[in-house]
């Protein structure tokens, strides 16, 4: 392993609830009826999720229901913050000098606003808005792969959503999935892979 690709929402800030917040007013606001939160909604960009539930919209209204979507989770940071083990495991590729980057579904204003919130600066961003296809399409992965000249058989990805594990394993990297995603490397908390890291 020579790097760490790292989804963000729910694997290196807990925004769970502003997440679940926001589909929840997208849903009254276009007439979905939504009980609970799906877990397709988790790790998918909007639009994906946003065609899904409302199929009957052409391309010009699905694009603004997902900028609306994305729209509800700008402001929404009053309790965003890092998941348990996200210092522990930052300070243990720091010291191990590996590399690593952030790969998000969301686009760059909210991935900013929420690493920001969490207190993460990520030395590589890639966002929904430098690639064609998101999550479970790999290429968001490729991409950061790519731009750690790294490859990607040689990166560990870390996710909490069944699409972005699918995503990391279409790219050919070895994942690690959080809250019981079925994943090759099964982890309870970032913790705990910091863990790993510092044994290895």
């Amino acid at each position: 392993m020579r790097a760490i690709l790292l989804d963000m929402d729910g694997t290196l800030v807990d925004s769970d609830a502003a997440v679940e917040r926001a589909w929840h007013t997208w849903a009254r606001e276009y007439g979905v009826p939504l009980s609970g939160t799906p877990a397709f909604l988790h790790g998918s960009p909007a639009l994906l999720s946003v065609r899904r539930l409302r199929p009957d919209l052409d391309d010009q209204a699905a694009g603004a229901a997902a900028q609306r979507q994305l729209t509800l989770q700008y402001d929404d940071l009053s309790d965003v913050r890092a998941t348990p083990g996200t210092g522990e495991l930052l300070a243990e590729l720091a010291r191990r000098q590996l590399p690593w980057a952030v790969v998000t579904s969301a686009d760059v204003r909210l991935a900013q606003a929420r690493l920001g919130a969490a207190g993460v600066t990520a030395p590589l961003l890639v966002t929904a808005e430098d690639v064609r296809a998101g999550k479970p399409d790999p290429e968001s992965y490729l991409l950061a792969a790519r731009e750690l000249g790294i490859d990607p058989d040689r990166c560990l990805v870390v996710e909490d959503s069944v699409a972005g594990v699918a995503a990391g394993q279409a790219a050919g990297a070895t994942v690690a999935g959080l809250k019981g995603v079925p994943a090759d490397l099964p982890i309870a908390s970032l913790g705990e892979l910091a863990g790993l890291i510092r044994a290895a």
